[in-house]
């Protein structure tokens, strides 16, 4: 199994950072690769479909194949056996940390590396604490 993990502290409540990841309209303000994201449900819930799309308008289709509200939640990408799993854990009442994992039976796709992740971690904390 391979696998990449990553984490960063957010100054703001796991409830909120689980809110605000789970959006799909909030993707493409925290992933500079996915330029929009829809779901077919609202809200997201175990067996919710995600689709995002890339800058090349190449489309990739995620499963929530587990998930516990505020506290974790895990996504599936389809045909590929990759996963991504956000987890929350709470600090205090306005911070919180996020666990970023990716693992995959088989070879991870190439746009998961460490210093991607640590990239996308970033980006999240700064934008959802500059609100």
């Amino acid at each position: 199994m391979n696998k990449i993990k990553s984490s960063i502290v957010i100054n703001r409540s796991a409830q909120e950072v689980f809110n605000f990841t789970i959006d799909p309209q909030n993707t493409p303000k925290w992933v500079e690769s996915v330029v929009v994201e829809e779901t077919n449900e609202t809200p997201p819930k175990l067996g919710t479909i995600y689709k995002n799309r890339d800058a090349q308008g190449n489309w990739r289709e995620f499963e929530i194949t587990a998930f516990d509200e505020g506290v974790m939640f895990e996504m599936t990408k389809a045909n590929d056996n990759n996963h991504v799993v956000y987890t929350f854990v709470p600090i205090t009442d306005n911070q919180c940390k996020l666990e970023y994992k990716v693992w995959s039976e088989g070879e991870l796709h190439n746009t998961f590396t460490p210093e991607i992740l640590e990239t996308i971690l970033r980006d999240l904390k700064a934008f959802i604490e500059g609100q």
